[in-house]
């Protein structure tokens, strides 16, 4: 029986350094490389078993292997590897989960946790970054059996703390869990390698158990079988000499120069031939390749390739791609069905924009995490239709359009100016958010200033004697303002609970105020008044505080004038409505 190299996915918490331990396998830097360190795209490296042998030295004593290697897969976060499915379930057969063992749980730790667990997907723990803990001397490459006996004895009780609390954090989520020297069944319990992508120690132990559990538990599961490949979409590329290109992760069968394959489009399923199969060197990154690849007439499952083909167009980093020499009727009715995006839309919500299913999904998911709802969502650069249709959207900080490693397009920029349209682009996922958190804070902020600005105040005024300057239409009078503050625009009330006309205008010595304060004396104009008759001379009034805004004003601090007047104020209109206000 021939065995196929199984599918290993890194997940963690951002800056935990998922592409670090890759990179220290390799021999690679592409961490460095990537959008402010963080790993946005997927990307494959496939580990041979000789380099295993190579980097577990005496670890591997005489053990042999029937495992031809470990095909890592490097993912933007945990939100990834709910997009990369192969059909029927996940598209890992294992996974490393990285933990920076200094910081222990972060919130991607509990969200990659839970996803495992939904897809049954067994795993490892990397406590990673060990060469962090105080006094830890460093052995470069060395495995961690060798190392920890070379550690003084305040490194072995920090490592240890350190472990024992994350085994109690995996124990709170339901995982049994020790340092994978300590485990006796490894199918009961997650085995927990403590390493260094800093100085390469640990990553021949952490190698060691995953190919030692691929050979023991999942030797049914990753059986060659014949048949059509399929395969998962990681990205789509120019290249030279060779036009669009795709990169793809074969989960499934075998592939052959000049199959007809059906991939996942923004709209119908595209069909097309294989024109070249390019297949990444051993330790070669397919995101980011150091050396050229090999052009190779077939290929089988699992491994990560470039095609070359025609009619590429509009097809999707995530969507899946399946070889249909036959039957090819019933194959794109398959793909047009996974490439449908299930984002849940609302009426009111932003608008989000990505360049892949993957990382649109990624967002989409990140969003509402934050409970943050969408209007709507898909791939592509920002449009002119994209600005349109924010404008129509009611809610002020809801006006926004956030793009994940897209552009906005010149008729964009040029609708969005003199719209009150928002527009967030970031190619980091997280970044992109928190942008869009911190605006939010600024918009509501300004909002409630505006909404205070409108808000009526409690104020209380005295119309003075010898001062009515005009009986009517609209009613002119001298007042004191006896407490708290009066605006335009805002009506009067009487003791006795009755409204009686609106401030048109306040003046003094000729000049337009916009409020008066306690302790001045004012001429205020009256609509819909007649002094003598809705209002006399000696008569105090207060401003009519609408019900929204005494209920908003309780919670405020007020000074004790103020807080007197909108005593007042309640009890006059509770004399109508016992609950006014409440």
């Amino acid at each position: 029986m021939e065995i196929r190299q199984p599918i290993v996915s890194v997940l963690g918490h951002v800056d935990h350094g998922k592409t670090s331990l890759l990179d220290k396998i390799r021999g690679t830097a592409v961490a460095s490389r990537e959008a402010g360190a963080i790993t946005q795209h997927i990307g494959a490296t496939e580990v041979p078993l000789d380099t295993i042998y190579e980097v577990c030295g005496p670890l591997i004593q005489k053990r042999k292997f029937k495992i031809p290697g470990l095909l890592f897969i490097d993912t933007p976060g945990h939100h990834s590897f709910t997009t990369l499915r192969a059909r029927g379930g996940a598209l890992s057969d294992l996974a490393i989960l990285v933990i920076d063992i200094n910081e222990g749980f972060k919130p991607q730790t509990t969200e990659s946790l839970n996803i495992l667990r939904q897809y049954k997907t067994p795993f490892i723990v990397a406590a990673n970054k060990i060469d962090r803990i105080p006094g830890w001397r460093k052995h470069n490459n060395e495995n961690f059996a060798s190392t920890i006996k070379n550690q003084p004895e305040q490194a072995k009780d920090l490592l240890q703390e350190a472990i024992y609390r994350l085994v109690g954090r995996l124990y709170d989520q339901t995982f049994s869990a020790d340092r994978y020297d300590r485990v006796d069944d490894f199918q009961k319990n997650v085995a927990i390698v403590p390493t260094s992508a800093k100085t390469g120690e640990g990553i021949p132990d952490l190698l060691l158990v995953l190919i030692g559990l691929a050979q023991r538990f999942l030797e049914q599961q990753l059986e060659r079988r014949e048949g059509r490949g399929e395969g998962t979409i990681l990205e789509v590329k120019e290249e030279k000499g060779l036009g669009t290109t795709i990169d793809v992760i074969l989960y499934k069968g075998t592939i052959k120069k000049g199959d007809r394959i059906v991939l996942g489009t923004t709209g119908k399923p595209a069909v097309t031939k294989v024109k070249a199969l390019l297949k990444p060197k051993p330790l070669d990154e397919i995101r980011d390749p150091k050396e050229r690849f090999d052009y190779v007439n077939s290929v089988n499952a699992a491994a990560g390739i470039k095609i070359s083909a025609q009619n590429l167009e509009g097809v999707l980093s995530g969507a899946p791609v399946i070889v249909a020499n036959k039957e090819l009727s019933e194959v794109i009715n398959e793909v047009e069905k996974e490439t449908r995006l299930s984002i849940r839309t609302e009426e009111e919500g932003i608008i989000i924009k990505g360049d892949a299913i993957g990382s649109l999904e990624a967002l989409a998911f990140e969003a509402d995490e934050a409970k943050i709802p969408i209007k709507s969502a898909s791939i592509g650069d920002i449009s002119r239709r994209d600005i349109i249709d924010a404008a129509t959207i009611l809610d002020p900080l809801r006006k926004v359009i956030l793009g994940f490693n897209v552009k906005v397009l010149p008729e964009a920029f040029e609708e969005s100016h003199g719209s009150d349209v928002i527009v967030i682009t970031n190619n980091v996922i997280y970044k992109l958010l928190e942008d869009y958190e911190v605006w939010c804070e600024k918009k509501k902020r300004e909002l409630e200033e505006e909404r205070r600005g409108m808000m009526v105040y409690p104020g209380k005024i005295k119309v003075l004697p010898d001062c009515v300057f005009r009986v009517s239409k609209p009613a002119i009078v001298g007042v004191r303002v006896l407490a708290g503050r009066i605006r335009s625009k805002r009506s009067l009330l009487r003791d006795d609970g009755r409204v009686v006309g609106k401030i048109k205008s306040i003046q003094t010595e000729g000049k337009s105020l916009k409020e008066a304060i306690a302790g001045e004396e004012v001429a205020i104009s009256i609509e819909n008044v007649t002094v003598g008759r809705q209002i006399n001379v000696e008569d105090i009034l207060y401003m009519d505080i609408p019900e929204r805004d005494a209920k908003e004003l309780a919670e405020l601090e007020l000074n004790i004038d103020e807080q007197e007047i909108l005593q007042k104020i309640f009890e006059i209109k509770r004399r109508e409505s016992s609950f006014w206000g409440m």
